[in-house]
């Protein structure tokens, strides 16, 4: 070990041991604190005798309002959350916690997204450019994850959220069709290379769970010859102390995210054709990946842009196109669109022009085989969705550390905060989270948590904020749930 080398580790085992101190003092000093309130309270017990007598009233009824919220709760695992709230009062969990979060929650005065008169919501299915960029970025971190696990007990450091999908050539066909120029996929971002004394093979990792996620997302990709792929992963270094000595990880940066709940009709409809149109692929086999799906809801009525790449060899002419196009329409009135209370108008690929022949054919069921390139960040945010009419993070949330890298944990966080209080609270109706970070602090102690909410009529705003902010509370404490999810891709994250 040269003397630079070990310069560098005694200064970070000092560093190491003035943090375990201080952790000690504030740790001792927060138990001090917490015997200084019991005493008082203990105190104050003894001399008022009618104040026990209401705070068992008190408690009595918050086991009444568990109790309804139980038969009430349509959200997973809402019974123990609730229990939870009912049993403690706020301030008895606060001291348990050992912390007091900023947590604000206020009224939102706002006309409602449904009672709007337009609505612009749009989603880029697994197919286009911009979500293969995505997919393969999260799939990549999620492999380094696991390989990370295996090797060092850790996941290190890493990002994989700058992969690139750069559009090749192609010459469609009814009946055939070949691929003239493969796509390029650069893989792109930083990655721990080496822990102690081992090196880990991360351009071997990513080219094959590169090729991997392409075979298994567009069945039409032959991986061998139509694409190629380009690992380009920097190294980064891991911050050793953050990934082996701290429980709960520190923020990487200063950074927010944002989610709502629930999803409107016209998002509902947009989400759902996509979904639907991949499933209705196992019987109409010319259905492509690459669907795009846009709605612009005018009053109450919803009209539908869909665009979706045709596989050429599955489609015998230009009649079988246009005769497939009318049954695709006719599924998706009948099957999506009926479900809806508004009337929903659908359109498919609406710049076709039958009379000169040009249609929206492919060979691969991707536009990404000729003019269109893709970008991680650019499509859907990390609901699914991109969504006019509600606040969106810009940050990328594919590729990101899943361990601290908090525009993708917050931005996943808030949307599941935001679920929980409209599966549990009636009382509310649209719900809005908002997570901000302070760089090196620990993810589960945010700068601020602004949960704004509409009311419904008659709503008892007191216990709504109590019980919205219980609800965050329970999902900071259960933060590492997130992290946990990502890597075993149970949380989608475009």
């Amino acid at each position: 070990m040269g003397r630079e080398e070990r310069e560098e580790r005694e200064e970070r085992e000092e560093r190491e041991e003035r943090e375990e101190k201080e952790e000690r003092e504030e740790k001792e000093e927060r138990e001090e604190k917490k015997r200084g309130r019991r005493r008082k309270r203990g105190r104050r017990g003894k001399r008022g005798g009618r104040r026990k007598r209401g705070g068992r009233r008190k408690r009595g009824r918050r086991r009444k309002r568990g109790r309804r919220g139980k038969r009430g709760g349509r959200g997973e695992g809402c019974e123990v959350l609730i229990c939870h709230r009912s049993v403690k009062p706020r301030e008895r969990r606060n001291e348990e916690r050992g912390m007091t979060r900023n947590i604000r929650v206020e009224k939102l005065s706002q006309q409602p997204v449904e009672e709007q008169m337009i609505e612009l919501v749009e989603r880029k299915g697994i197919g286009h450019p911009d979500s293969i960029a995505d997919g393969l970025a999260e799939s990549i971190s999620r492999a380094l994850c696991h390989e990370y696990k295996r090797r060092v007990g850790a996941v290190l450091h890493h990002n994989t959220d700058e992969t690139q999908v750069v559009a090749g050539r192609s010459c469609p066909a009814f009946g055939a069709g070949e691929i003239i120029q493969p796509i390029y996929v650069l893989l792109s971002g930083r990655a721990t290379r080496f822990f102690e004394e081992q090196e880990i093979p991360i351009d071997v990792i990513a080219r094959r769970t590169a090729r991997e996620y392409i075979r298994d997302t567009l069945c039409n990709i032959d991986v061998s010859d139509h694409v190629i792929f380009d690992s380009r992963i920097g190294t980064g270094s891991s911050d050793l102390q953050d990934v082996f000595k701290r429980k709960v990880p520190g923020a990487n940066d200063t950074s927010f995210g944002v989610g709502y709940a629930p999803f409107s009709e016209t998002e509902t409809v947009v989400y759902d054709t996509e979904r639907f149109l991949l499933d209705l692929k196992k019987r109409i086999p010319a259905i492509g990946e690459d669907i795009k799906v846009m709605a612009m809801r005018s009053a109450d009525t919803i009209n539908l842009t869909v665009a979706c790449a045709m596989v050429g060899r599955h489609l015998d002419d230009l009649n079988d196109y246009l005769e497939t196009k009318e049954v695709i329409v006719r599924e998706i009135e009948e099957n999506v669109c009926n479900c809806a209370n508004r009337e929903v108008k659908v359109q498919l690929n609406v710049a076709d022009d039958p009379e000169s022949g040009s249609v929206y054919l492919t060979v691969s069921g991707t536009s990404a085989e000729m003019g269109d390139d893709g970008s991680v960040g650019r499509g859907n945010r990390a609901n699914g969705l991109i969504t006019l009419n509600r606040p969106m993070s810009m940050e990328a949330t594919s590729g990101k550390n899943p361990i601290r890298h908090v525009g993708k944990i917050y931005n996943l966080l808030s949307t599941q905060i935001a679920n929980k209080i409209v599966d549990e609270v009636e009382e509310v109706g649209e719900v809005y989270v908002r997570i901000l970070s302070q760089i090196g602090k620990p993810i589960d102690e945010p700068h601020m948590l602004s949960i704004q909410t509409t009311l419904k009529e008659g709503a008892n705003y007191s216990r709504v904020q109590s019980e919205a902010e219980e609800i965050a509370n329970q999902w900071l404490d259960d933060i590492l749930m997130i992290q946990e999810k990502l890597m075993k891709g149970e949380l989608k994250t475009f």
